[in-house]
């Protein structure tokens, strides 16, 4: 299949809310929430893919004529590009019918590590959603991220028992899952965490942490000192606070502060290889994609995964080649135009 043939089929199978639209820019399904829009009036999320789309590329050719390495280690994983996946929980209730969490990560986590890359896993009030994500990574040598909404701390714990059996190889959790409104006033409770409460789940976690929802510089900041090894610049695709800045916008400032101390991913309306290019010369090490990847899953199971990971490894491919960068560690933050 090709990818526009994925994205047709996607329209066959998705809910009433995602219109799997040609480009996934927030427009079409703007505040639908349940569905995969943002909060408010829409405006983070289509906000977060326009600010790449303004950003623009500095071309130069006048460079050594040899291959482009796309690779990408992240905590001793090498991927074949600098993309994963990103956690996405409560498909059925957002996308329709065609599959329930357990199923959709069944599909995707072996799909990513067969395509080069790995997946954030979602999470969600049932137990079963974190057993299956432990079984999901286990064929899969632990290559993948399960990701714990931030619950009651012992909630918290039994989550992580539950995926450490599956030895993956970070746990996340998407910190930013505090505002989102269909889990508000539910059991367990969820909610903001302190410095110290973080730091506590980071030891538990006995391997990186990753904290995913940091927009701010000082939010960043307290990342590290709660002993995150890694953070998500993100505002969960928009679906906690409206009228946000982009992530493209608050990325290169987070990265001068804390890029070096620790790994710094980016999500937030990236679509393209092109994207992911812009995104690393901002300063991210990484990012991640989310609702590409479950139209992906839907219009075409894993053979939708591997053609989505294809289609950006060749977009970043030849960007990285006309800008003159041969490796990521060659792309700078000059080869974007205006800095």
């Amino acid at each position: 299949m090709t990818y526009q043939e994925v994205l047709d089929r996607a329209r066959t199978c998705m809910g009433p809310y995602c219109k799997s639209c040609p480009t996934c820019n927030g427009l079409g399904c703007r505040n639908t929430v349940p569905g995969p829009g943002a909060k408010g009036i829409g405006t983070t999320f289509i906000r977060n893919y326009q600010k790449w789309q303004e950003l623009c590329v500095n071309m130069d050719t006048i460079c050594e004529n040899k291959p482009v390495d796309t690779s990408f280690t992240l905590f001793g994983q090498t991927m074949s590009i600098p993309v994963l996946a990103a956690p996405v929980g409560a498909v059925k209730l957002h996308y329709g019918d065609k599959y329930d969490d357990l199923a959709y990560n069944d599909i995707l986590v072996p799909a990513c590590a067969e395509a080069g890359i790995a997946a954030f896993t979602g999470d969600g009030v049932d137990p079963a959603v974190m057993e299956g994500t432990a079984k999901a990574l286990m064929p899969c040598g632990g290559r993948g991220v399960p990701t714990i909404k931030p619950w009651d701390l012992e909630t918290i714990r039994k989550k992580m028992d539950l995926v450490k059996p599956a030895k993956p190889f970070a746990i996340a959790m998407d910190i930013d899952a505090a505002g989102l409104p269909f889990l508000k006033n539910l059991q367990p409770p969820a909610g903001s965490k302190t410095v110290e409460e973080l730091r506590e789940i980071a030891g538990i976690a006995g391997v990186p942490f990753i904290l995913k929802g940091i927009m701010t510089v000082g939010g960043a900041k307290k990342a590290l000192e709660a002993g995150a090894a890694g953070i998500v610049v993100s505002n969960h695709g928009g679906r906690v606070l409206d009228q946000c800045p982009s992530t493209a916008e608050v990325l290169p400032g987070i990265v001068d502060a804390v890029g070096g101390k620790m790994v710094v991913l980016a999500d937030g309306g990236i679509r393209s290889g092109m994207d992911v290019f812009k995104a690393l010369a901002l300063g991210a090490d990484g990012v991640l994609i989310g609702r590409p990847f479950v139209n992906m899953v839907y219009g075409g199971g894993a053979e939708g995964v591997k053609v989505y990971v294809e289609k950006l490894k060749a977009e970043l491919t030849d960007t990285m080649a006309m800008c003159g960068a041969h490796s990521l560690a060659e792309i700078r933050r000059d080869m974007i135009f205006g800095y």
